[in-house]
């Protein structure tokens, strides 16, 4: 019987250039993500006021005392999420544990 080939991954890289401060490269950066473009994408929202004025288009008829987010949130939340490649509604229930979601949709 054959082994299989096992691979070890490095915990850490270092990359060298010559006349240069090393560059260390590891997997210890705790919690990261990869929709860092979200930030950008948050801000030219909020300057632009997409979402918002997407809002405005909206009659929202939940009551204000059993409301936890408004009607421009829930939008911001939709549309980030399928700009980011989200396109199924149950993945909002993994990203708002992002980071980078909590990030872009403080107050939109």
């Amino acid at each position: 019987m054959i082994q299989p080939a096992t691979r070890s991954i490095p915990k850490q890289f270092k990359f060298e250039q010559p006349k240069s401060l090393p560059i260390v490269v590891n997997f210890t950066g705790g919690q990261v993500t990869s929709d860092a473009g979200l930030g950008l994408i948050a801000e030219l929202d909020r300057k632009l006021q997409i979402t918002s004025r997407l809002a405005l288009c909206f009659q929202d008829y939940r009551q204000i005392n059993r409301m936890l987010h408004p009607i421009e949130d829930l939008i911001a939340q939709r549309i980030y999420g399928l700009v980011m490649g989200y396109e199924d509604l149950n993945d909002h229930e993994e990203l708002r544990h992002d980071p980078m979601f909590a990030l872009a949709l403080q107050s939109s």
